[in-house]
């Protein structure tokens, strides 16, 4: 052929290499993706030795111009190349629409994104836009919040105005000299002061006298009442009347919940003993005794007496290893009783976040019976508040020991009034007094005294009473070395004790004299004899062998008492669904409560994916590169398999730095608490499950801040909606691997535990090692066991299988391990990893420490 030879390469000495023949390219046309603008069935696909720069190029990941006349390129970004027209143009993408590198049609923007002419990338601000407004309508009503409470503290709600209010304060106006009982006041004469005050004060009347003492109200009115008061009478007096006191209302409220006037439980016990597995002595020998319903009894003895552990086995929280007890008069499990039985600990456990009146609302909620509407529920709530004085801060704070909002007297009337809310037959008490000052002491032990007049039946452990609160007590049980040193009336205590050669001093408070006896300390008192522990345990058993009978005490009770008794137990208690709506309305307030918390949790969520997103930024949504399908293979720069990875493994990271330490705050915070409901009675798994539910709305607003700011500066090939669910899913496996961490662990050291733990299931995610080689150790199970490598997966598979036109993608898929195409299979994984993790949590919570569930 004559003429100047084409050149057909860029490279002088490039010689060409046909890589599609003319059969293939009328079979196939140029491959989807590519742009063949110079190719025909004469002029086939070439390939060309790249020139320096070129190779420089593509080595480095980047896509140079054709280094042939009849080379393909691959279709540039911002265009797409219509296969269908043979792929010979390139067509720049339109407004509204989007054209990554390799498309073949163009892509439709999302709502809300700014896609000019020629965008090769969606940026929606949708999701942006809708994250602003809700984080202003949380600040906007976080700052209302804030200035209702300041105004509700700076003026304190006044009682509305009444018929009876207004006219007294007429009358009172009007006529100011007017006294109650229609007495007035009398203007003296000068020539009549000196008269009167020179007459004796005894010549004035006593009935014509005014008292100023506050009047007794709640339950210390009882303290005022005659001594032979009658639950009966006192419930039939005014029972229609509308001024009844807040204590008749109490009574009708026990009754309406008890179904009858006995409101106690008697409690007989022979020959107990308590004797744990690995202890060479027993705790508990010999004790004998009874307990009268409608009495206040107190537990007293040395240190490691045994008081704690007698209270334990009264109340079935410590099965006996050996002996007999009887409730009213019937032996059988103590535990059955468990629901109509309040026990009271030492330390006041309530929750701080709540207020005074939602602690006990709650308790009230969860262990009445299930008939009673929500309505009577709260009047006997505020029944009972009126009751323990405690309505004037009743809506006040709880709040920390470390940061108190009420007083020690009132936190402990709470405590108290949590049990009261059930409407207990039986109180239990561990040391009441401890820590109180002792006015706030007295007023304690004077509500107790009140209660157990109305017929139930109050037994607390006590130390180191004052004078005032050692004679209220009705009866005493003293415990030495876990024997039995007295048990009694506690008048009879000097008696007794006199009879066995001590001398109490004038002028000092009893029970020290008796606690220093009953600790074997009591050679001060008694000059002369044995003043041991083991003389004083002998004294009694000598008096009370523990093989007697004890039937002359005992309670005789009814078959129909004891029937109504087991149904009033059978009608305690809202049905578990109940019980789940109300822990979880409990601990949605509790989170609205601690809104620093919340709020700082959405800040590192939405900062962690705008630094995540930062760090992708250039990358432009192109986060993977593979061998380009054959015969184009020659065509291919180098191969990114591990971007998507790294994306996955810095999420993963990320989410995991954001939900460990408040997931775990979600447990860790309050197992007192769910110790002592579970021993009222509480059912576990509705505490669990509500629990587990309120923090869906933390999960979900947290994984929203970190989406949108990651994907909006990301924009991956994965859609918005799959990014979302799968963080949302991996946010809930964080957080059920926080909640197993919380029970396992201190509360000081879960957050840190969990933050490492959380660290370790992200990296193993897949990326490095890579599946391919774990798979050699025979250790993927591990991997597969980590939400890491499920949620690496479901990225790398939404990103990679869109371009299997474009690239080899099993290649990569068997280089890197993962599975492509499998997105759903890896969000039920999550989701059931998640689940998993609950699951072991439960039971963590449900079986570990069950001595004090009980």
């Amino acid at each position: 052929m004559s003429g100047k030879q084409i050149q057909l390469c860029i490279q002088p000495d490039g010689f060409p290499l046909i890589i599609q023949n003319a059969t293939s390219w009328n079979a196939t046309g140029c491959l989807p993706g590519f742009l063949c603008e110079r190719n025909n069935a004469t002029a086939v696909p070439m390939y060309c030795p790249p020139d320096p720069a070129c190779l420089i190029a593509r080595s480095s990941g980047i896509t140079c111009p054709p280094q042939g006349l009849f080379e393909p390129v691959v279709c540039p970004p911002g265009y797409y190349c219509p296969h269908e027209k043979g792929n010979n143009t390139k067509i720049i993408c339109p407004a509204g629409q989007f054209c990554r590198k390799g498309s073949i049609s163009p892509l439709k923007c999302s709502p809300g994104s700014r896609c000019p002419e020629g965008s090769v990338r969606d940026m929606t601000f949708l999701p942006l836009g809708i994250l602003l407004i809700i984080d202003i309508i949380l600040i906007v009503a976080t700052i209302i919040a804030k200035i209702r409470e300041t105004y509700k503290r700076k003026h304190p709600h006044e009682p509305k105005p009444t018929i009876k209010r207004a006219v007294t304060h007429h009358y009172s106006k009007n006529k100011p000299n007017i006294l109650r009982n229609n007495r007035r006041y009398q203007e003296l004469q000068d020539d009549q002061a000196e008269h009167l005050v020179s007459n004796d004060v005894e010549s004035i009347p006593m009935n014509s006298r005014i008292d100023f003492r506050r009047r007794a109200t709640g339950f210390d009115e009882l303290n005022f009442l005659e001594a032979d008061f009658s639950v009966h009478d006192h419930l039939n007096n005014d029972n229609n009347s509308a001024a009844s006191t807040d204590l008749q209302k109490f009574v009708r409220s026990l009754t309406k919940c008890l179904g009858a006037t006995k409101f106690g439980l008697s409690f007989e016990f022979q020959n107990l003993q308590f004797h744990p597995k690995k202890s060479p002595r027993p705790i508990l020998s010999e004790v004998t005794g009874h307990i009268n319903a409608g009495s206040l009894w107190g537990v007293m003895g040395a240190s490691g007496a045994g008081k704690s552990t007698f209270v334990n086995v009264l109340m079935g929280k410590q099965s006996n290893t050996g002996g007999v007890t009887k409730v009213n008069g019937v032996a059988g499990d103590i535990k059955k009783y468990k629901k109509i039985i309040g026990y009271v600990p030492q330390d006041d456990i309530v929750l701080p976040e709540l207020t005074v009146r939602e602690n006990i609302l709650h308790s009230a909620r969860v262990r009445l019976p299930s008939s009673w509407p929500d309505s009577e529920i709260q009047e006997h709530v505020d029944i009972l508040l009126s009751c323990l004085q405690l309505s004037h801060v009743k809506n006040s704070l709880v709040g920390s020991t470390a940061a108190p909002v009420i007083s020690g007297g009132q936190r402990k009337r709470v405590s108290i009034g949590m049990e009261l809310a059930a409407a207990p037959m039986a109180l239990f008490l561990d040391e009441p007094t401890s820590g109180l000052d002792a006015t706030a002491a007295n007023s304690i032990m004077s509500t107790l005294k009140a209660l157990s007049r109305l017929g139930m039946t109050i037994v607390t452990i006590i130390h180191q009473p004052r004078q005032e609160i050692f004679e209220s007590l009705d009866s005493l049980v003293l415990l030495g070395a876990g024997r039995m040193i007295y048990q009694g009336p506690e008048v009879g205590i000097r008696p007794y004790f006199e009879n066995l050669g001590y001398t109490f001093p004038d002028h000092a408070n009893p029970a020290d004299i008796m606690g220093d006896i009953i600790a074997g300390e009591g050679r001060h008192y008694k000059p002369r004899g044995d003043t041991t522990q083991q003389s004083l345990i002998d004294a009694w058993a000598l008096k009370h062998p523990s093989t007697t009978t004890i039937s002359d005490k005992r309670v005789t009770v009814s078959m129909a008492e004891m029937n109504a008794l087991t149904a009033t137990i059978k009608q305690r208690g809202a049905p578990w669904y109940s019980q789940t709506y109300f822990c979880f309305r409990r601990s949605l307030l509790q989170q609205y409560r601690m809104k620093s918390s919340f709020y700082f949790e959405l800040g590192v969520g939405a900062m962690a994916g705008f630094l995540i997103g930062l760090a992708n930024l250039n990358s432009k949504g192109e986060n993977f590169r593979g061998i380009f399908n054959e015969p184009y293979d020659m065509l291919s720069s180098s191969i990114d398999y591990s971007s998507v990875a790294q994306m996955a493994l810095l999420v993963g990271l990320a989410i995991g730095l954001t939900a460990s330490a408040p997931g775990v705050k979600i447990f860790g915070e309050e197992k007192l608490v769910y110790w002592r409901e579970a021993a009222a009675g509480h059912n576990r798994f509705a505490y669990y499950i509500g629990k587990v539910i309120s923090t869906i709305p933390r999960m979900v607003l947290a994984n929203f801040h970190f989406t949108t700011l990651f994907m909006l500066l990301t924009t991956p090939r994965i859609t918005y909606i799959n990014a979302f669910a799968a963080n949302l899913l991996y946010f809930y496996c964080i957080y059920g691997l926080s909640s197993i961490v919380s029970m396992i662990t201190r509360r000081e050291d879960g957050p840190l535990l969990a933050v490492m733990l959380s660290l370790i299931v992200g990296v193993l995610n897949g990326m490095s090692p890579q599946l391919s080689k774990v798979r050699t150790w025979h250790m993927a199970w591990l991997w597969r066991s980590s939400p890491g490598t499920w949620l690496a997966e479901g990225y790398y598979g939404e990103n990679v299988e869109a371009l299997r036109y474009l690239y080899r993608v099993d290649d990569a898929m068997e280089r890197t391990g993962y599975h492509l195409g499998e997105y759903s299979r890896d969000m039920l994984m999550l989701l059931a990893l998640g689940t998993a993790y609950r699951v072991v949590a439960f039971l963590g919570l449900r079986f570990m420490y069950r001595a004090k569930q009980r």
